[in-house]
């Protein structure tokens, strides 16, 4: 499995992205696909994840703001996001694994990471 990550950018505080992640080799209908992110300095947390069958979960701070939704036909998941704040700053990684989990460690493949930075 390869997992393409595009879409991040600079974008101004209370700004929108959507960030793509394209999975070849295997189709990304079969597994969990999670979104992560990681800050300079910090380690890489949990953003939101999707379920093989499209139930969604999100780590507290984005929950209204952030959806994440896949195109079973393109192979693509998407991570929309919304109201974005300067603390959203970081580079956002997807990741592919068996079942839903929120740690990097349920997650065997990952995408290269897209850059994404709000400004205030």
């Amino acid at each position: 499995v390869q997992l393409q990550a595009s879409g991040g950018g600079l974008v101004q505080a209370g700004g929108s992205l959507r960030l793509s992640c394209a999975a070849s080799g295997q189709t990304s209908s079969g597994y969990s696909v999670g979104w992560f992110r990681q800050a300079p300095g910090k380690e890489r947390v949990f953003v939101g994840r999707i379920s093989r069958i499209g139930i969604t979960y999100y780590t507290n701070s984005v929950k209204g703001r952030f959806t994440i939704s896949r195109d079973v036909a393109e192979n693509t998941v998407y991570l929309q996001m919304n109201s974005l704040k300067p603390e959203d700053t970081a580079v956002y990684y997807c990741a592919v694994g068996p079942s839903p989990s929120n740690s990097p460690s349920g997650y065997d493949y990952w995408g290269q990471g897209t850059q994404v930075t709000v400004s205030s």
